[in-house]
């Protein structure tokens, strides 16, 4: 874990094996996949970081392959299967530096980056198990509005192992 601002890189642990990272203190989870509605909650969780004093863990799931692959396919996707990681690290990276530049103060505890391959609501399920708080964004505009909740931030709500944080839009005006 580092201290970020925005001149710096901040490096991203990449754990290829479908598991989130473990042995770590219990912090805050904010889970983020660049959308609008995962910046206002990785917004939100700086906060309850900052709050609290805890670490805060930014964690981005990638699942190439939802349906799993074929015999013999997972050696010819793997350079893809790198690449999305290498991309999806990078929008990690921009969306903290994004959520940083917006922020009256900047964020200036102690923070990690994660991305980690497999099913988006399996990976955050089992990381929240160690934590103090699991942030989501709800989802974002479009379908039916009675619709408020997407279905990782719901999974999240009835199943997560701590306390769920979820972070509507900001008003519009």
């Amino acid at each position: 874990m580092v201290g970020v601002s925005l001149g710096e890189p901040v490096p991203v642990v990449l754990s290829v094996l479908g598991r989130p990272p473990t042995g770590r203190p219990p912090g805050v989870l904010a889970a983020c996949d660049g959308s609008d509605g995962s910046l206002w909650a990785l917004d939100r969780a700086m906060t309850e970081a900052e709050l609290f004093g805890l670490p805060l863990y930014v964690l981005a799931v990638v699942n190439p392959a939802p349906g799993g692959y074929p015999p013999g396919m997972a050696e010819l996707v793997q350079e893809s299967v790198e690449t999305l990681v290498e991309s999806m690290a990078d929008g990690l990276r921009r969306s903290v530096a994004a959520v940083q530049e917006q922020r009256a103060r900047p964020y200036t505890g102690k923070l990690s980056l994660h991305v980690v391959l497999g099913n988006v609501v399996e990976v955050l399920l089992e990381a929240s198990t160690r934590q103090h708080t699991l942030v989501v964004g709800t989802r974002g505009n479009g379908g039916f509005s009675r619709l408020l909740l997407g279905s990782v931030s719901t999974a999240a709500v009835h199943h997560a192992a701590c306390p769920v944080l979820v972070v509507p839009a900001p008003p519009q005006g």
